[in-house]
């Protein structure tokens, strides 16, 4: 099946520091560079969709100086490099809880949006002070409303509430650093996503990685829960032999 969105999962930015002996901005500055970069290719390959986790609400416990840093870095992207968005026809959407960010910031995520609103080729959407967790909370609560007023809800309406409602299902989501856990990244869109994990670290996340990763997803066998021939049928058919 065509891979139409692919999210991934930035990890291994402050490992990358230290084992370069650099300090920790360092790490975060390489990752975004990286992004740039991956974002450009995974257009070239004809991906509708990218969505990345940038910032987590469970960011903000790391020390101050590393969330200025962080910041700044948000700041210095949506300053420098939208234009190179708008050139490459990519739109930007950013998801999560802006009303925890300055004024400043807020206007700046809003004006990046409007400024990419065109673009067609791609849609690169970031995760910043977003939680799938409290994603999901907020579409139920307002599906409470919604049930309020009739006997049943479909999953359609349900969807709506969700930050991520105008993008399809993640068919792949990669993870870069090692660890093999969701981290509370678009919990509810990967119900039937191909997982694929690496011990790369972010900022050395190549190209060619992620021609491997693009690889592997299209030699599965996708078939969402289905009685599609596969490897289930063969260890039924021994089986019985």
């Amino acid at each position: 099946m065509a891979l139409r969105h692919l999210a991934i999962i930035m990890d291994g930015n402050r490992r990358w520091a230290r084992q370069n002996a650099l300090k920790i901005l360092a790490g975060h500055y390489h990752g975004a560079q990286n992004l740039k970069s991956i974002a450009r290719s995974v257009a070239e390959h004809g991906i509708q969709h990218l969505t990345v986790f940038a910032f987590s609400r469970e960011n903000w416990k790391r020390s101050q100086a590393e969330i200025s840093s962080l910041l700044g870095l948000m700041r210095r992207f949506l300053k420098n490099d939208i234009q190179q968005l708008v050139d490459d026809d990519i739109r930007l959407l950013i998801i999560g809880d802006r009303t925890a960010f300055d004024q400043d910031l807020q206007d700046a995520f809003t004006h990046a949006e409007q400024q990419t609103a065109t673009c067609t080729r791609m849609t690169l959407t970031v995760g910043i002070n977003y939680g799938g967790r409290q994603d999901i909370l907020k579409a139920a609560q307002r599906a409470i409303q919604l049930s309020s007023q009739k006997n049943q809800l479909q999953q359609h309406e349900f969807e709506m509430g969700l930050n991520t409602s105008s993008l399809p299902d993640v068919d792949l989501l990669i993870r870069t650093g090692g660890e093999k856990r969701l981290s509370n990244f678009v919990l509810w869109e990967i119900s039937y996503a191909e997982l694929y994990f690496t011990d790369v670290l972010w900022p050395d996340f190549t190209l060619q990685d992620l021609s491997m990763a693009i690889k592997d997803y299209y030699s599965r066998n996708r078939r969402y829960g289905g009685d599609n021939v596969g490897e289930d049928d063969a260890v039924e058919t021994i089986i019985r032999a």
